[in-house]
């Protein structure tokens, strides 16, 4: 399967936009999931059902490096350069314009995808739909899942 594929699946069924190729890419493609909640926040099984159907299957031929910045918005900035750090080949920043907007100040080589609901034109991070520019590419679409102990 082609990389642009592997981005697809990431982005979920909605569209995804060209993004610039990376120079380096690991044996196995990883994706960095940056999210501003906690573990329980969002169901990310259609996520990775999602992936499985790709022929991307978690911890076979896939490595998903999770950060959560368990509701705390300027621990983002660190886990986005955690993520970086790692070169994952991709970030998923989970519905939420904090979450993108740490992820796009930490690279403008890694692709990006942000959650469902962000209004990308006014947050600044991509400059028009149609054409976004840069390296944040798509829309990631979840269910929130208010998990609440």
């Amino acid at each position: 399967m082609r990389r642009r594929d592997f981005i697809k699946v990431v982005a979920g069924s909605a569209s995804i936009w060209p993004f610039a190729a990376r120079a380096q890419q690991s044996t196995i493609p990883t994706i960095g999931v940056l999210q501003i909640g906690t573990p329980t926040s969002y169901d990310l099984s259609g996520f990775r059902q999602g992936l499985k159907e790709a022929g991307y299957v978690e911890g076979q031929n896939l490595r998903i490096e999770y950060r959560f910045a368990n509701d705390d918005p300027a621990r983002l900035p660190e886990l986005a350069a955690d993520l970086v750090g790692r070169k994952v080949n991709v970030i998923a920043a989970v519905a939420s314009a904090l979450a993108a907007r740490a992820a796009k100040d930490a690279t403008n080589t890694i692709p990006i995808v942000f959650g469902h609901g962000i209004e990308p034109i006014k947050q600044g991070l991509v400059a028009s739909l149609n054409r976004p520019g840069g390296n944040v590419t798509g829309v990631l679409s979840l269910q929130r899942t208010e998990v609440r102990g």
